[in-house]
């Protein structure tokens, strides 16, 4: 069985670290919007833009190959709110989109909606028309690519690698929004159904990664955690957080690395090492980081959408 070893320190709330280099990811979190950091000139890379909890609010995107979107497109999943955010996210220079749902985005999860409806809506909201704006002809002339559920397969280079990504938009329960499940045995079998992918893209944090809230409590799933020895993708993004917006590096080191390492011997785990870039990409500002007295815009600067590089060998 594979250990996540991360070999840095959880970066503080006030003070995340503006890049992170391994010699098979180029991340940066923190940068000047009007200099965006160039991707590698030399090898095959696949640049990555990532995004949550825009929450209809419309903002500028670095550029880059694909955009990954983690949820919460929308505030209550109204149509207006689709329509601003898809409009916006249309017209992004991005070849490749790839969005899912989160717990806003009530009108997406149909079969919970027509029940629970009237907590937020007066009245029913178009979900044939909402389903047709995420999903529809125009989405798909736009390069959106909504998933729920689902994997999805793509080339960004024509001597690249065929990437692989599946799309999940469940979180646990949170006082029963859209698309939630119980701890324990529902999350349990819901996670044993995600496939093995280079990218994960999921609504919530698993536990103890970037899913810290205000008071420091850990509220990731404990179920995907406990799952990603098996699926150690490659990136895996997620948001709902707000507050631990930021990324983490780890390492999957076997259990006899870890006893060679901790019995003195010296261990590599650079060279060949398979590795998890994992990305809270929330793009509201909230927790510690916004009580500086300071203004920070939505996507500002400790919230901005993060770029992450990877190697595209095939």
């Amino acid at each position: 069985m594979s250990v996540l070893v991360f070999k840095d320190p959880t970066p503080s709330e006030t003070n995340p670290p503006p890049s992170i280099t391994t010699s098979t990811a180029i991340i940066h979190s923190i940068y000047d919007p009007s200099s965006i950091p160039p991707k590698p000139s030399e090898g095959n890379w696949t640049r990555f833009v990532c995004i949550s909890d825009t929450h209809q609010h419309v903002f500028p995107v670095p550029d880059g190959d694909v955009l990954l979107h983690s949820g919460d497109l929308t505030g209550t999943g109204t149509l207006r709110g689709f329509k601003i955010t898809m409009d916006w996210l249309y017209g992004l220079t991005h070849p490749l989109k790839i969005i899912i749902a989160g717990n806003h985005d009530l009108t997406l999860h149909e079969p919970w909606y027509e029940t629970s409806f009237y907590r937020w809506h007066q009245s029913k909201e178009n979900t044939t028309a909402i389903r047709d704006l995420v999903s529809g002809e125009a989405a798909r002339r736009a390069g959106v690519v909504y998933l729920e559920g689902e994997t999805y397969d793509f080339q960004t280079h024509d001597d690249g690698r065929i990437w692989t990504v599946y799309g999940s938009p469940w979180s646990p329960d949170f006082f029963n929004w859209a698309f939630n499940y119980d701890r324990g045995q529902d999350a349990d079998e819901l996670v044993a159904k995600f496939p093995k992918t280079d990218i994960l893209l999921t609504h919530g944090p698993p536990h103890e990664i970037l899913d810290k809230v205000s008071d420091g409590l850990s509220v990731g799933c404990e179920s995907l955690r406990a799952r990603l020895p098996e699926l150690r993708p490659r990136l895996h993004v997620f948001g709902h957080i707000h507050e631990d917006h930021g990324v983490q590096v780890g390492e999957w080191a076997s259990a006899s690395d870890l006893e060679s390492s901790t019995s003195g011997q010296t261990t590599d785990l650079d060279g060949g090492t398979e590795r998890t870039v994992f990305v809270n990409a929330a793009n509201w500002p909230a927790g510690r980081r916004i009580q500086t007295g300071e203004r920070i815009p939505f996507a500002g600067r400790g919230f901005q959408p993060v770029i992450v590089d990877l190697r595209d060998d095939p």
